[in-house]
């Protein structure tokens, strides 16, 4: 009888323990393609709730990064999946929270285009985000009041365009970027995210390694001649196709040295480095999604 009370125990926590950490996943979901997408500029806009998450205009590749939490250069898989976009309409499951958002659409992606992946470890010369000695020189942007602050469940919007004309991202919650008209501005970000934002104009990974928390406002201004080549070094890292005389631009341009001395000015530096980064290799992925 013990033994029999034992084994029910053991079965009980067996199964309590695999629903705790059974991957979450989207309730329902619809899978488009974007058909009036356009191709000479970026464009997405999304918006996720305590019951959906809707974007637009990201590729295959967008929705990967978003889902394992990668940089865009971490990813490897064929050239399709940085050109075609796709629409996603998706159903939070009862208690679904934003932050569970990247494991849902592991999954999505895994059922829907039969994503297969493996992980891999290399070495790639990176930039170091670095405080120079002298100290940061960014002032901290104060954190929302508790009263004001959204808390896991509360809407979230954001917003990603981009054209010849510059790029734009709203983050939500007061966080945004701007790329256009000669400058760099971004607001009210982390130095991670920042990171992430200066790797779209260099010519090699961003690391954060400040050690900085919190968030800041970052804004500088560019030489026209920086700016060109930024912005096309950006729509080439966005996967849009480019005329050769724009890339010849790119051909033996020197680094933006308008953008090393913006960020020289809050404290901060990029440093040549090689460090291992952790890649994610697309075996096998659908072109098309299955049915929705």
């Amino acid at each position: 009888m013990r033994a029999t009370k034992s084994i029910f125990v053991i079965l009980c926590f067996a199964v309590a323990l695999s629903a705790q950490t059974k991957r979450p996943s989207f309730e329902v979901a619809s899978i488009r393609t974007a058909v009036d997408a356009p191709r000479q500029a970026v464009a997405a806009a999304g918006h996720v709730d305590g019951a959906q998450f809707r974007i637009t205009g990201l590729t295959v590749k967008d929705y990967i990064s978003m889902a394992f939490r990668l940089k865009l250069n971490q990813i490897s898989g064929p050239d399709w999946i940085t050109t075609d976009r796709f629409d996603i309409v998706a159903t939070l499951p009862e208690g679904g929270l934003q932050d569970q958002v990247p494991e849902m659409m592991q999954a999505l992606l895994e059922d829907r285009f039969e994503l297969k992946t493996h992980h891999e470890k290399k070495d790639f010369p990176v930039y170091a985000l670095e405080v120079v000695p002298g100290g940061l020189k960014a002032t901290e942007v104060p954190s929302a009041s508790e009263a004001d602050a959204t808390d896991a469940k509360a809407a979230q919007a954001f917003t990603r365009s981009g054209s010849g004309r510059g790029i734009f991202v709203n983050l939500g919650q007061g966080s945004s970027f701007n790329f256009a008209d000669n400058a760099f501005e971004a607001k009210k970000v982390t130095m991670s995210s920042l990171a992430g934002m200066l790797e779209r104009f260099v010519d090699r990974p961003v690391i954060d390694a400040t050690g900085a928390n919190g968030s800041y406002d970052v804004s500088f201004d560019l030489t026209p001649e920086d700016y060109r080549v930024m912005l096309i070094r950006a729509a080439v890292a966005a996967g849009l196709v480019m005329s050769p005389d724009a890339l010849r631009v790119l051909d033996g341009s020197p680094s933006p040295g308008s953008l090393f001395d913006g960020l020289a000015k809050f404290g901060l530096r990029l440093q040549s480095r090689k460090s291992p980064l952790d890649v994610l290799v697309v075996d096998s992925v659908r072109k098309t999604p299955t049915d929705n």
